[in-house]
């Protein structure tokens, strides 16, 4: 029972990898295989943590793990979307790579201030999340997403502003943190509220 999260992060990583090789093969996969590995690929990121709490196994190992497996994840998906949709992506090419330069961005501030990766898990975060998951499955399905996109792109631009504030915030690394106004509670030696599912 207690590997049930290590199980899920490693499934979803094996998830984006299907999805990438699929679109790169040659062969034309319904559209459905897609979507239904990139829902597993969610659902799994949804549970892993709560299973974890719940389980009394949710370690910083298995957190830094599960922000790896979700980085990974979302560039085998992003990349095999690109493959199927390259149109799109050329069109959106100059939204798309701020987007890659702000989360890159954070990433090189987490390495330089705490040697470590980001694993803030904030819920600006994981709302932004479910915009990319409506965003990318509307381009599986080759929907119109022109609009979705626009939102996708600027709360995308919103929430890794607020984890490069996080990260600045904080005194040492911590995982989990809710939003910037938790950091700055974390800062002043507080403690923060947590939830059992979603930051327990």
């Amino acid at each position: 029972m207690k590997k049930i999260p290590i199980v899920l992060i490693y499934s979803r990583l094996l998830s984006g990898f299907a999805m990438l090789l699929m679109s790169v093969s040659g062969v034309r996969f319904p559209k459905a295989v897609y979507v239904g590995l990139f829902v597993y690929g969610l659902v799994s990121d949804i549970f892993d943590g709560i299973i974890a709490r719940r389980l009394g196994v949710s370690t910083e190992k298995m957190r830094r793990m599960d922000s790896t497996a979700d980085n990974i994840f979302y560039i085998s998906v992003i990349a095999s979307v690109f493959i199927l949709n390259p149109d799109f992506m050329y069109v959106h090419a100059t939204k798309l790579i701020i987007l890659v330069c702000a989360e890159a961005i954070v990433y090189f501030v987490s390495y330089v201030k705490f040697g470590r990766e980001v694993a803030t898990h904030a819920i600006a975060s994981k709302f932004w999340s479910l915009i990319l998951f409506a965003t990318l499955t509307s381009l599986m399905l080759e929907y119109d997403t022109s609009i979705l996109f626009q939102w996708c792109f600027y709360v995308g631009l919103v929430t890794r502003l607020e984890i490069l504030v996080i990260l600045l915030v904080l005194k040492k690394w911590t995982a989990d943190v809710p939003s910037f106004y938790h950091a700055i509670q974390l800062r002043k030696g507080k403690e923060i509220k947590r939830n059992k599912y979603f930051n327990g």
